[in-house]
């Protein structure tokens, strides 16, 4: 099946108006407790390239790689903790790497004050 060019251009548009979720996602340890944060504008894509690195041992936080090894994948809970909205009354904005920096410091802050420990 051959798709007409003026198709690919409509598809092309699609694709550009795409909005994936964006925010802070965790990767926590359930045998030692510790959480490593990460923001993204594509949660699903940082996720999976996340958990993909993890499994390869090519993770670049040495010591989330090490837990992860010592104790397996199973001890490990990868989950979105919080998401960021897109502006829609400035929908030029298309960085949004200030509004993640203030979201991670936030949960940094909240997490340590809870007594937990970070990678």
């Amino acid at each position: 099946m051959k798709i007409s060019s003026e198709r690919k251009k409509e598809l092309r548009e699609q694709y550009k108006l795409m909005k994936p979720d964006m925010g802070i996602f965790a990767v926590i340890c359930k045998t030692n407790s510790k959480h490593y944060l990460e923001t993204t504008q594509n949660l699903k894509g940082a996720m999976n390239s996340t958990k993909f690195k993890l499994n390869a041992g090519m993770h670049p936080k040495r010591d989330l790689q090490k837990d992860w090894n010592e104790f397996g994948s199973d001890e490990f809970e990868i989950k979105v903790i919080e998401e960021i909205e897109y502006d829609d009354e400035n929908e030029s904005k298309v960085d949004y790497e200030d509004d993640l920096a203030l979201l991670k410091m936030i949960w940094v802050e909240r997490l340590t004050g809870e007594g937990i420990e970070l990678y």
